[in-house]
C-alpha cells in the first residue's frame, strides 16, 4: 500500500481511463488510485474493473448512482482515503490535462513540508502555462483566479486549479458536510477553507494541456456557481469550522 492516493472522478472517460491508470502505475514513485465513477453510460467502470484484476491492492473504484458533481466526487474520495489510512491524497483529472509525471513533484512538496496543500499551478509568477485552450476559456480561467484573489485576498495564483495534493491533517480538520459547492467553485472553497484554518498552500508550476479525447464537463452553470459563490466565502462564519 502506498502512502498516497490519487483520486480521479470519471464520467464518460472510456477513451482515457486505461491510459491514465497505466501511466500512473508506471511511475517510479508508487501511487494507489481511486476512481470515483458516476455511472458512466460509456462503460468506463467496466474498463476500471478489468484493470483492477491486473493491479490488485493498488486500483480501486467507488461507484455512485449518477452524475453528482465534481465536488461531491472528491469529497467521497477524500472520505474513502481517510478511512483507508492514506497520508496524502491528490486530485487529478482523467483526461491527461494534468500530467501524471507531475505527481511526484506535488507529493515531494507536500511530504517535505513546503505546503500542507500543494497546487499544480498554471499561473505561477504571472506566467501562463496552458496548452490548446481557446483564448476565451484561457482568459476566463486566468481572470477568475485574479477575481478570487481580489475578493478573498487568498494568496494563491491558481485558485481554480484541480490538480492538488492534500495532506491528511488538512482533510481531517475540514467538515465536509459544510462544503457548499459542487463545480469548479469547489476548488476555490477548499483552498480558501484550508487557508482560513491556518494551513499553508504552496504552488508548483505545471503545464496544463487541454484534453485530446472525450468531452469537457465545463458549463456556464458551473462558471456562474464559481463567480457568484466566491462572495459567500467572505461572509461565512468561520469560527464554526
Amino acid at each position: 500500500m502506498s502512502d498516497t492516493l490519487v483520486i480521479t472522478p470519471t464520467y464518460n472517460e472510456k477513451e482515457n481511463i486505461e491510459n491514465i491508470i497505466r501511466k500512473v502505475f508506471s511511475l517510479e514513485k508508487e501511487f494507489d488510485m481511486l476512481i470515483v465513477e458516476d455511472n458512466s453510460p460509456d462503460g468506463t467502470a467496466d474498463i476500471v474493473k478489468r484493470l483492477m484484476q491486473e493491479f490488485p491492492d493498488r486500483l480501486f473504484i467507488k461507484e455512485r448512482e449518477g452524475k453528482q458533481g465534481l465536488g461531491t466526487a472528491y469529497l467521497a474520495g477524500f472520505a474513502w482515503g481517510l478511512e483507508h489510512g492514506y497520508d496524502y491524497m491528490i486530485e487529478m483529472d482523467a483526461d491527461f490535462s494534468h500530467n501524471p509525471e507531475d505527481l511526484p513533484r506535488l507529493y515531494d512538496a507536500c511530504s517535505s513540508g513546503s505546503g500542507d496543500v500543494v497546487v499544480g499551478s498554471r499561473y505561477v509568477d504571472g506566467k501562463i502555462s496552458v496548452v490548446n485552450w481557446p483564448m476565451g476559456r484561457l482568459m476566463m480561467s486566468y481572470y477568475a483566479s485574479k477575481y478570487v484573489h481580489l475578493v478573498t485576498r487568498m494568496k494563491v495564483c491558481d485558485a481554480t486549479a484541480g490538480f492538488v495534493c492534500w495532506s491528511r491533517k488538512v482533510l481531517e480538520r475540514m467538515k465536509f458536510e459544510k462544503v457548499k459547492f459542487v463545480g469548479y467553485a469547489f476548488q476555490i472553497e477548499m483552498k480558501y477553507t484550508a487557508t482560513r484554518l491556518g494551513f499553508k498552500v504552496y504552488e508548483v508550476p505545471i503545464i496544463f494541456t487541454d484534453r485530446v479525447l472525450g468531452t469537457s464537463k465545463m458549463s456556464m452553470k458551473i462558471f456562474k456557481e464559481a463567480f457568484f459563490g466566491v462572495f459567500s466565502l467572505r461572509f461565512r462564519k468561520w469560527k464554526k469550522y
